[in-house]
């Protein structure tokens, strides 16, 4: 049975926590910045945590049982 690649795009976008959490960036950080206020691209810098809906095709993505 051959391993099961992970995906190249999902690598980069998430990271695993020491505790097995998923996290992940904002999005809408990268361009048109000068009509959003200093709070919204200050609170969009740090990192969240993909939802629990979401975890099961993330954890697929990223090949992790």
């Amino acid at each position: 049975m051959p391993k099961i690649k992970t995906n190249s795009g999902a690598k980069k976008r998430f990271a695993l926590t020491g505790s097995g959490k998923i996290k992940r960036k904002h999005a809408f950080k990268s361009h048109i910045l000068t009509k959003k206020t200093k709070k919204q691209k200050r609170n969009l810098t740090h990192f969240g945590l993909v939802s629990r809906a979401d975890k099961s095709a993330v954890k697929e993505l990223l090949a992790i049982k």
